[in-house]
């Protein structure tokens, strides 16, 4: 059952100027969502609003300030927030531990962790003012698997995973709901470099459609607390934690003293 209508809904969504970012804003827009694009790449972000008939400010993640600028034009523009998307992004190249540099962790971690932080702060109390909403955060596979090859990115992911668990109780009772996507390998700009290697070795690729389709579906669904892992040909489900405790579809994490009492499903 859908508990939220995407016709009329504000939305905001960063790193919305290309890939999985641009696509959910043309599908909330399809939908008659009214929606503000944020991200650091303005021309590509202002042809996204312009195409969406929406809204576009220039928005540096790193800086809280920017989130909240983000969030007051949503208002005055609209009167108000309902849905969010943070999905701002980046990965550091495939940095090694021994060539390890301080400066592209930092950025790394401001982007992807902080990022997500800062907008979620800026956007609790708009949210509120409007009864209640929905976030969606944008982590990746790599956010509850090893990702060798880039161990940096998989930390800021896995940690936007336990954000996004952790701060589902309490967000529910302000009537807002959060969850996580965490998207295999994607056919965006992300990855423009290795699309070719994936083609040859016949390796099967996410569309940001697809992507897309799965942010929206939260936004207007009941979830929350959940992580949704998407991979080419399997079902789209919440993950299963197992051994570990968790929410099960529809139900937030279970307090610390369910947790304490023993009062909870493990997998």
């Amino acid at each position: 059952m859908l508990t939220r209508d995407l016709h009329d809904a504000v939305a905001w969504v960063t790193g919305g100027a290309s890939g999985i970012g641009a696509t959910v804003c043309r599908q909330l827009a399809a939908g008659g969502a009214r929606v503000v694009v944020s991200d650091v790449d303005v021309e590509r972000g202002e042809t996204v609003a312009a195409e969406v008939g929406g809204l576009f400010v220039s928005t540096d993640v790193r800086r809280p300030a920017d989130s909240t600028a983000a969030v007051a034009l949503a208002e005055e523009a609209y009167g108000r927030l309902d849905l969010v998307h943070l999905n701002a992004g980046l990965s550091t190249g495939g940095m090694t531990l021994d060539g390890f540099d301080p400066a592209t962790y930092r950025r790394l971690m401001d982007v992807n962790l902080d990022g997500v932080v800062y907008g979620l702060v800026a956007a609790l109390p708009a949210l509120r003012r409007a009864g209640g909403g929905a976030v969606v955060v944008t982590s990746s596979l790599s956010g509850i698997t090893p990702l060798p090859g880039d161990a940096w990115y998989a930390a800021s992911k896995h940690a936007v995973v336990g954000l996004v668990r952790s701060v589902a109780e309490p967000l529910s009772a302000d009537r807002v709901t959060i969850n996580a996507i965490a998207p295999g390998f994607t056919n965006t700009p992300f990855i423009a470099d290795l699309v070719a290697v994936f083609a040859a070795d016949g390796f099967p690729l996410l569309s940001a459609t697809e992507v897309a389709a799965v942010v929206v579906r939260l936004m207007t669904g009941e979830d929350t607390g959940q992580v949704y892992a998407l991979q080419p040909g399997r079902p789209v489900e919440p993950y299963r934690f197992r051994g570990v405790p968790g929410a099960g579809p529809g139900q937030p994490p279970p307090s610390p003293s369910q947790i304490v009492s023993g009062d909870v499903m493990r997998g």
